[in-house]
């Protein structure tokens, strides 16, 4: 039993589950292309939240072993958030800044590459503060708004997220960006070709990943750790794997996020992934969040009903 099992059984009596199907196949809400790319031997599944599903799989297919998030879109009181380490503490990690996030945090996973000064490669903003520079492709979301990925561009003086515009000196105070590299899809196809020609040490090589994927059709959202660096056990993905994987949930709009030893998935402030590093969780820049809050019900608008 590996040292993450109790906190799963945690969990497990926490969110008051039954225990995981047997045969996994009947997770019926996985979907079937994910359950065919995967092949799973094993699928380990934790409501909780309402609206928050928390997977740990292991693929019979490929030395896998992927954990996934699912957020529930539609869900007024559901959210993001993006946590960073302050500048005169260089890097921590995702559970010490999820815990100090507050009880409201659900789940969270490892965010942007960073420097050796410890700063984020790209952009970063949360509660008003901005650091790093637009470089990077991004994941945006504000309260009542769905979530966007997509490029970071100048519109005179102000930066351009999306919709949304963020003036250096006085950004939005809603506004909740954390950066990676590269875009893994954009309206469900592959971004160019995943740096396999510029990068192919970083792109096919099978590592530890980190991701986060929009499926605007269902309105889910899908935060996304594979293990890797375990021999015949957890060898980690490609870049094209990880795409194709996040294609089979069915997303349309995805982000490859920092990997290696710093890929972790989070619940509740402990980690439930496998992190690659002899010494367990690496210390980080940023984690991008889960929370449940009901206060973001008040910037949102319920979607019209049809005739």
């Amino acid at each position: 039993m590996h040292w993450f099992a109790p906190v799963l059984l945690a969990l497990l009596l926490a969110a008051g589950c039954e225990p995981p199907d047997r045969p996994p196949v009947l997770d019926p809400d996985l979907p079937e292309a994910a359950v065919q790319f995967l092949e799973p031997d094993r699928i380990r599944l934790f409501r909780l939240e309402p609206g928050i599903i928390y997977r740990e799989i292991r693929s019979g297919a490929e030395p896998w072993t992927v954990h996934l998030v699912e957020v529930d879109l539609t869900r007024c009181d559901l959210g993001f958030q993006v946590a960073g380490s302050s500048a005169d503490e260089g890097r921590v990690p995702v559970s010490e800044l999820a815990r100090r996030a507050g009880p409201d945090v659900v789940a969270a996973i490892n965010g942007d590459f960073y420097t050796p000064e410890g700063l984020p490669l790209g952009m970063e903003a949360s509660g008003g503060e901005v650091r790093g520079r637009p470089s990077h492709p991004v994941f945006a979301w504000r309260p009542g708004a769905d979530p966007w990925i997509g490029e970071v561009a100048w519109s005179g003086d102000s930066l351009q997220v999306g919709s949304w515009s963020v003036l250096p000196g006085a950004p939005e105070t809603q506004l909740e960006v954390v950066a990676g590299f590269p875009a893994l899809l954009r309206d469900g196809v592959w971004v160019g070709d995943l740096e396999q020609m510029d990068r192919p040490g970083f792109a096919l090589q099978r590592d530890p990943r980190t991701a986060v994927g929009v499926d605007p059709a269902e309105s889910r959202l899908w935060l996304v750790v594979v293990d890797g660096r375990r021999k015949n056990v957890s060898e980690g993905m490609t870049l094209p794997e990880l795409a194709r994987f996040l294609q089979s949930l069915g997303v349309r709009q995805a982000l490859n996020l920092d990997g290696g030893g710093s890929s972790v998935m989070v619940v509740r402030g402990q980690p439930v992934s496998r992190p690659s590093d002899p010494g367990g969780e690496r210390p980080v820049v940023n984690a991008l969040m889960v929370r449940r809050d009901a206060d973001f019900c008040a910037h949102w608008t319920p979607p019209e009903e049809g005739p």
